[in-house]
């Protein structure tokens, strides 16, 4: 079978490209989610690549289980922790105690996500195997 890590890595540069356009456009609940999606697929991309999978939709997981394979510096594992926090609080209004998640997201916390998934994407990039 063929290795997809490099469809994984293209996909998610499309999921931070999308986070940027969310975030101007001032959805940044779904700014926030666009950029965990990027982070996740990243870093899953870069597992394909290693002749690894990744299950699951933890960055900060799949990001420590490549600790085995690989330096990860602790700040992008901070990141990962921060992304995680995104997958389900801004899609689904029951995270809060009331409301809509977009009620609750920031232009700060969409900004902080795209930074966050562009260190972890950028990451995988430079780590992921080369012919």
């Amino acid at each position: 079978m063929a290795n997809r890590g490099t469809d994984w890595l293209a996909q998610a540069r499309r999921d931070l490209a999308h986070a940027e356009r969310a975030h101007q456009a001032g959805d940044y609940e779904w700014a926030a989610f666009a950029a965990q999606q990027a982070a996740e697929k990243a870093v899953k991309g870069l597992l394909f690549g290693l002749g690894g999978e990744g299950w699951g939709h933890s960055v900060w997981r799949l990001l420590s289980g490549l600790a085995a394979r690989l330096e990860v510096p602790e700040a992008l594992l901070d990141a990962a922790r921060r992304l995680d926090r995104h997958d389900i609080l801004a899609r689904y209004p029951n995270g809060f105690p009331a409301g809509l998640p977009g009620e609750y997201y920031t232009e700060r916390d969409a900004a902080e996500a795209i930074v966050d998934a562009q260190a972890i994407v950028e990451f995988c990039e430079r780590a992921f195997p080369r012919p």
